[in-house]
């Protein structure tokens, strides 16, 4: 619940009540000082019989129900302190208050707006107002980061990539398959980052269906200990090579996570080697094809509570490339 309005008020605020109702309004703000609200509002409701005009007792009642948390009857008698006393900010205050307790925070962020306009000077209603603007702010964010998170759609960053596979390859066919290819795993691996904070290392091939042994041949290789030292890395590159030619795979794509790669370190490097990327976590997709390699880092970061993948950071693959050529070179168009 947000923090309650600081205390009751002590002068009339105007109506024309004698001294019975002001006797039963000191008595209920003692009460409500001694934090018994329930006693405090129910002086008030007394008082309020012998003086219904009072805006000054339905302000403090209205302070006290907000206290006891029974805020549909704190906002009642905000609003018929407003509807009393239309130029006194402490109507207004009380009813921001109670709404920013029932979590309607525009409304709330409003009615201490128009408080601060009839007293400008408050800083009670200053801070709330700040309060209230920044709370908006991350609102607006939280909710910004819930919609990237949801709405991944990675195809939007490869334009270049698709007509770089155009121009490469001449069957159109051909190169929108394995454009598809590499947008799928590429979206699959950042939905399983938001949601895990994590990716399997695997290389995923993309089989020749007419040609490829299916029963042998599976379109995923794990590949979690290929980077743990040059040997293990050098093993598997010979393993994935043979694989990849001896299935028949038109294209193969690599994720890794950074996280696990004791070798090759790409980001520890100088001259072209030497990294550009800051310290993010994140993982790497690296495509291969026979007549185009291309190399990618999504990086990651923590933005109010929730894992968020970055947009891509295409690499320079002669430079960090996590693996060596997985096919033959071909020239163009063949």
């Amino acid at each position: 619940m947000a923090e309650a309005a600081a205390s009751a008020e002590g002068g009339s605020g105007g109506g024309g009540g004698g001294g019975g109702e002001a006797s039963l309004k000191d008595k209920g703000n003692e009460f409500f000082k001694a934090g018994n609200y329930l006693k405090a509002a129910a002086l008030y409701t007394q008082a309020i019989k012998l003086d219904p005009s009072n805006p000054t007792l339905y302000s403090n009642r209205a302070a006290a129900f907000l206290h006891l948390v029974k805020l549909s009857k704190a906002l009642a008698d905000a609003e018929t302190t407003i509807s009393l006393k239309p130029q006194w900010e402490k109507g207004y205050f009380r009813k921001g208050c109670i709404l920013e307790s029932m979590e309607k925070y525009d409304e709330a962020l409003a009615a201490f707006q128009t408080a601060s306009q009839y007293n400008p000077q408050s800083s009670e209603v200053s801070k709330k107002i700040k309060r209230l603007s920044q709370l908006a702010r991350d609102r607006k964010r939280a909710q910004e980061v819930e919609n990237m998170r949801s709405n991944v759609d990675m195809a939007k960053h490869l334009d270049t990539m698709r007509s770089e596979l155009s121009e490469k390859y001449e069957s159109e066919e051909c190169w929108k398959e394995m454009f598809s290819f590499l947008v799928e795993i590429m979206e699959t691996s950042v939905k399983s980052w938001h949601e895990t904070s994590k990716v399997d290392a695997r290389v995923h091939f993309l089989l020749d269906m007419e040609k490829t042994q299916t029963d042998k041949y599976a379109p995923i290789v794990n590949i979690d200990k290929a980077f743990e030292s040059p040997h293990m890395h050098g093993d598997c590159f010979s393993f994935l090579r043979k694989y990849a030619e001896d299935s028949f795979s038109r294209a193969a794509c690599l994720v890794a996570p950074k996280s696990i790669i004791s070798y090759p370190q790409v980001w520890k490097g100088q001259g072209s080697r030497k990294w550009k990327h800051g310290q993010h976590d994140g993982f790497f997709v690296q495509f291969e094809s026979p007549s185009l390699r291309k190399l990618w880092f999504i990086p990651s970061s923590i933005e109010k509570g929730r894992t968020l993948c970055r947009d891509p950071e295409v690499l320079d693959i002669g430079a960090h490339e996590l693996l060596p050529r997985l096919f033959k070179e071909m020239l163009p168009n063949s």
